[in-house]
């Protein structure tokens, strides 16, 4: 799964850095990334925040959740990460808090990574957030994306979804370079051919040993 997961973040680094030199300075949203999700999978989920205060700092990030089973965080210096759970044990949100004297400065912006699911089987998973500033302002993302219409000043950020072939699993997730990475040692099929080998090659070593003491005896 470590292999996985550097893969997935590296597609990741490879979608910023294409969303970044397409958007540039206009582009100052919350947005959300998953380059290899699936629907009923697990995946690597990036939020993107921007700054877009003069002199305030971003200083905490709350994004709502669909209820996932798995939701995991990935360790920032300065930061800490709290992951909210329903009577069912299902994330409900996550927030990102800043140390003191910590934050996302004018100019700048900052990733969240967060390992989640399975993913809703739907095409499109909205992710309302909350993003506040150290001089005590709040903006909420959660205005809808009209088709063909203007895009609002705090549009929701929603993630795209491809399907999925069934339920999320850690051992067949798909990793970044489109190649299955899974461990053949479940599969009853290989374990029968594995079997046969070894009977065959104890055979084989019988057959041998009969030979031989055949040739001793002339």
């Amino acid at each position: 799964m470590h292999t996985a997961l550097r893969r997935l973040l590296l597609a990741t680094g490879v979608a910023t850095a294409a969303t970044v030199l397409a958007g540039g300075a206009a582009s100052a949203h919350l947005d959300v990334e998953a380059p290899t999700a699936k629907q009923g999978s697990t995946s690597i989920i990036s939020f993107r925040i921007s700054n877009e205060s003069d002199r305030a700092s971003t200083i905490s990030l709350k994004v709502e959740l669909p209820g996932f089973k798995t939701a995991r965080t990935e360790p920032m210096p300065g930061w800490t990460a709290l992951v909210e759970r329903d009577a069912a044990k299902k994330a409900t949100s996550v927030t990102w808090t800043a140390d003191p004297g910590v934050g996302v400065g004018p100019g700048q912006f900052q990733r969240f990574f967060l390992y989640a699911g399975p993913l809703p089987k739907q095409e499109k998973v909205p992710f309302r957030a909350v993003q506040t500033y150290s001089d005590g302002k709040i903006e909420t993302w959660d205005q809808p994306v009209p088709d063909g219409a203007p895009e609002p000043e705090y549009p929701l950020p929603v993630l795209s979804v491809a399907a999925g072939a069934g339920e999320h699993s850690h051992g067949t997730e798909q990793t970044a370079l489109g190649e299955p990475d899974h461990d053949d040692s479940g599969d009853p099929v290989a374990r029968w051919l594995g079997v046969a080998g070894l009977l065959l090659g104890l055979l084989g070593a019988g057959a041998g040993v009969v030979a031989l003491a055949r040739r001793r005896r002339v």
